[in-house]
């Protein structure tokens, strides 16, 4: 069934136009002429499965509900709010449980109408259900699909509290975690059901850059949410508990977590190469706070992983991916939110790609990490890499020929470094070994600091600061 939808997909893009066996099978297509594009189209609606026909039954005799294909109307000139545009149109055709509930995050829930439609909760108000059913039964599908199309209008919302006080919050790349505040803001609770079969399938990014995509765009929309209005401290103060307050800036604040991440990356790895000490030395009492708290995070989030039917091997992806992200994704997001509050530039929604093709496929099955684009990126992943492995490798240096003296002060550090190092291996794997055309871009081999790297002579590793400043392009003089 899925490759025959795929084909038929396929070959209606190719064509440019609609089969006519598939217009005479869905009267929906019927609309769509050859002036028709994406971008500029009337409402379109059709009642795919009518729930109150007894015949409607899957193969078991089993009653379906009713299935309703919708494109809202777009014209040019008129914003359409992308996934809340799309979500509010629907509404208007039909973890921090012990704080109030978990998070509204865009996918895998249920609402009540209630909720979406801007009602403060009440125990006294019940949405009259079966008004609504009696005001349906007996009314044609034509009938339905002709009053539903003018909710679909992009001129409907306009005037109107929608996308303010009803239906999802617009304004934000985000519009899930901001519309989920406002709900619970009024009184409505939020329950966290995960039962043992999954009740919600998706597609995730398969690639890198995809993936690095999504979380900046993300994360650059809940660090505006923070600023905004609907500030968690502000807007949900004396509405929501402090707990809850707390936990959606877990989520708010990830952009402002690349700033420590990228200290924590840069700042050990210099030291040690300019033999300057970090931390306190092993055998001194200040070092045991550190030790714990770098111990009591590893094993709680690896407890946590396994306790959720996760895999040391997936912990350890999610590792990788962690520092992936803070160190781009968030930290270009905390750039482009300062600059958009500076007047400097303005926000962009950046869409992903839905669609993989078998070669990107295969290598996501196999688990290997695609960095053949020339994105900046990958630039700023690979210069962390292996700054991080020289340092790693001079500190190891230091240790067998300066002895345990140099071992003890610099342990915590070379630690640091070895465990961005392990971190890193698929990236020294895409430059150093892969020859595939996801491997390292050849522009970013070609750049001032990834080529001074690949043609370093082993002798700098005894002259680790000779090394650093033709890394960062900078003039060595010679005394």
């Amino acid at each position: 069934m899925y490759e025959d939808m795929k084909r038929r997909i396929e070959s209606a893009g190719e064509k440019g136009c609609v089969p006519q066996e598939i217009k005479d099978r869905h009267k929906g297509f019927l609309e769509w002429g050859s002036k028709i594009t994406k971008q500029d189209h009337q409402s379109i609606v059709q009642i795919l499965i009518d729930g109150w026909n007894s015949k409607a039954t899957d193969i078991d005799e089993n009653r379906l509900p009713t299935l309703v294909y919708l494109s809202r109307e777009k014209r040019p000139g008129w914003a359409h709010n992308f996934k809340a545009g799309s979500m509010n149109s629907l509404i208007e055709l039909a973890g921090l449980d012990g704080f109030g509930g978990a998070l509204y995050i865009g996918t895998g829930c249920f609402h009540r109408r209630e909720s979406l439609l801007g009602k403060v909760y009440s125990k006294d108000h019940r949405l009259d259900l079966q008004s609504v059913e009696d005001n349906v039964k007996g009314r044609t599908v034509e009938e339905l699909e002709a009053a539903s199309k003018p909710l679909a209008d992009c001129r409907y919302e306009n005037g109107t509290l929608w996308g303010e006080e009803m239906g999802l919050v617009y304004g934000y790349p985000v519009e899930d975690i901001v519309t989920g505040l406002t709900i619970q803001c009024r009184g409505w609770n939020p329950v966290y059901y995960n039962p043992g079969k999954n009740a919600f399938l998706g597609v995730a990014p398969t690639t890198l850059d995809i993936a690095l995509i999504q979380f900046k765009r993300w994360s650059e929309g809940m660090f505006q949410i923070f600023f905004s209005k609907y500030c968690p401290f502000i807007y949900g103060h004396g509405k929501i508990k402090m707990g809850a307050q707390m936990g959606y800036c877990i989520y708010l604040l990830w952009a402002l977590v690349s700033l420590p991440t990228l200290c924590y990356s840069v700042v050990p790895a210099l030291c040690l190469v300019l033999n300057v000490l970090l931390f306190p030395k092993m055998s001194s009492w200040w070092f045991i706070p550190f030790a714990y708290v770098f111990a009591a995070k590893t094993a709680y989030s690896l407890v946590e992983e396994l306790s959720c039917g996760g895999t040391l091997r997936g912990w350890w992806n999610l590792q990788r991916m962690w520092l992936f992200r803070r160190t781009t994704s968030y930290f270009f997001a905390f750039i482009d939110t300062v600059s958009k509050h500076l007047g400097f530039s303005q926000t962009s929604f950046a869409l992903t790609a839905k669609v993989v093709d078998d070669e990107v496929r295969k290598r996501y099955e196999k688990e290997i990490i695609e960095f053949g684009s020339s994105s900046i990126v990958h630039l700023m992943m690979g210069t962390l890499a292996f700054l991080n492995l020289f340092s790693f490798g001079y500190g190891i240096k230091n240790a067998v020929f300066c002895g345990a003296e140099a071992l003890a002060e610099f342990m915590p550090q070379i630690i640091v470094s070895g465990l961005i190092v392990m971190v890193n291996y698929p990236v020294y794997e895409a430059f150093f070994i892969r020859r595939d055309k996801e491997a390292y871009h050849p522009r970013l081999c070609s750049s001032p600091s990834l080529y001074s790297i690949r043609r370093m002579p082993h002798s700098y590793l005894l002259a680790p600061k000779r090394l650093f400043l033709e890394i960062l392009g900078m003039p060595i003089i010679l005394g």
